[in-house]
């Protein structure tokens, strides 16, 4: 394609002026709106970022104060438990050792006083009364069935509750050792039931002989 360069105007006449001018009009206006549109298409999913976020951080919250708050009551249900802890039992176990044993009696005495006769004396007394305590309210039995003074082996995963380590405890189990205490484990209580309006607390009644 060729161009015949007498067509081209030689003078700038107002009409061209106005043609250029126009044109550098329309040029601007679109570079205007282009900045606009690309504006707009970067500013809205800030906008949506930003949005999302905050609900985030009110969940994050909650859960916070909800897991604190379980936290607190068990706290508060252990402290109430141990509050209330009955003992009406520990009582009444005291209260038969006492009539049966008068284990109460012997302990609350200055023995230093008494000759060694007399407090072997006492001790038969109470040694009697106190293991017919034993054999009308509780079935026991050794945790261990090995002859004591035997050496024994300890297997790993042993209760520590039943077995109670002693000496130089080096080390994991296996532990090999000697026997010095079988235990013992209560396999029943039958504790006489008490009378609704029984007060547990009076272990012993005074005495007196008219």
């Amino acid at each position: 394609m060729t161009f015949d360069l007498n067509t081209i105007p030689a003078t700038f006449d107002m009409l061209h002026a106005g043609l250029a001018a126009s044109t550098v009009a329309l040029f601007i206006f679109a570079l205007t709106r282009k900045g606009k549109v690309v504006e707009k298409v970067i500013e809205k999913p800030v906008e949506k970022i930003v949005e999302v976020e905050k609900p985030v951080e009110t969940i994050v919250e909650v859960e916070k104060v909800v897991e604190v708050e379980k936290v607190v009551e068990k706290v508060v249900e252990v402290e109430s438990k141990l509050a209330t802890a009955p003992t009406d039992s520990a009582l009444q176990l005291l209260a038969l050792f006492q009539h049966d044993a008068r284990l109460i009696d012997f302990l609350q005495e200055d023995v230093n006083q008494f000759s060694d006769e007399e407090v072997g004396a006492a001790a038969r007394v109470i040694h009697a009364g106190g293991k017919k305590v034993l054999n009308d309210y509780f079935t026991l039995s050794p945790i261990r069935q090995e002859d004591e003074e035997s050496r024994i082996t300890i297997d790993e995963g042993f209760d520590p509750q039943a077995i109670r380590l002693t000496g130089n405890v080096t080390g994991q189990a296996p532990f090999n050792g000697v026997l010095i205490h079988k235990g013992w484990k209560a396999d029943s209580v039958n504790l006489p039931k008490l009378a609704e309006q029984y007060d547990a607390s009076i272990v012993a009644p005074a005495e007196v002989e008219l």
